[in-house]
């Protein structure tokens, strides 16, 4: 009988990683992009409606207890840092969300947590820096009630949650180091030692 064709479809774990133009590639993309899509459309038309309907410096009720409405425009950067830095920050977003994006369509990112953390770090710095291309400031709207806090914006919240997600899938990856290979070795000796008996064996 002959013997059989060996199968060339099978990858093995040491075959590069799919290419940018690979199907795997065009998907790992689809998650950041339509995220950072719609944070910036969010956040332009939150800025845009702010703009149309509150005057500038006063509180609206909001959040109960929580939030407020209050109109700023801010020359700085989140949350009121650097204040008349305009240009030197446009040019910073600017850069940035070029990196970001360069990063998504030439090495897609794997996973829940970079795919995130990359969709919301491109929509936030993208939608600050169009408020400073445009107007020549970012235009905050959300007042925290409980206590004192610089007033911020959606594009602000989007980058913000980009760092938890980039702390969490470092937090992930940690983690399963922790319990890796030296663990279970340890976990192999000690099941070792319970199963041996005085004569270092079961008969």
């Amino acid at each position: 009988m002959p013997d059989p064709i060996p199968n060339n479809t099978t990858t093995s774990p040491d075959s590069p990683a799919p290419g940018p133009g690979t199907p795997r590639s065009r998907s790992d993309r689809g998650l950041p992009l339509l995220l950072a899509l719609a944070v910036l459309i969010a956040d332009q038309w939150s800025k845009s409606w702010v703009l149309s309907h509150l005057e500038p410096g006063r509180l609206y009720p909001f959040l109960p207890g929580l939030l407020a409405l209050q109109r700023v425009s801010n020359t700085g950067a989140a949350f009121s840092l650097f204040r008349d830095s305009v240009q030197v920050l446009a040019v910073v977003s600017l850069a940035v969300s070029a990196a970001v994006l360069l990063w998504i369509l030439w090495k897609p990112p794997h996973g829940l947590w970079p795919s995130l953390a990359l969709g919301f770090l491109l929509g936030g710095a993208a939608g600050n820096g169009l408020d400073r291309w445009n107007h020549g400031a970012v235009t905050d709207f959300l007042a925290t009630v409980p206590f004192s806090f610089p007033v911020f914006n959606l594009a602000d919240v989007a980058i913000n949650l980009a760092v938890a997600s980039f702390a969490l899938d470092q937090l992930a990856a940690f983690l399963p180091r922790r319990s890796g290979p030296g663990s279970s070795r340890s976990r192999g000796r000690q099941g070792s030692g319970r199963g041996a008996g005085p004569g270092g064996s079961h008969g």
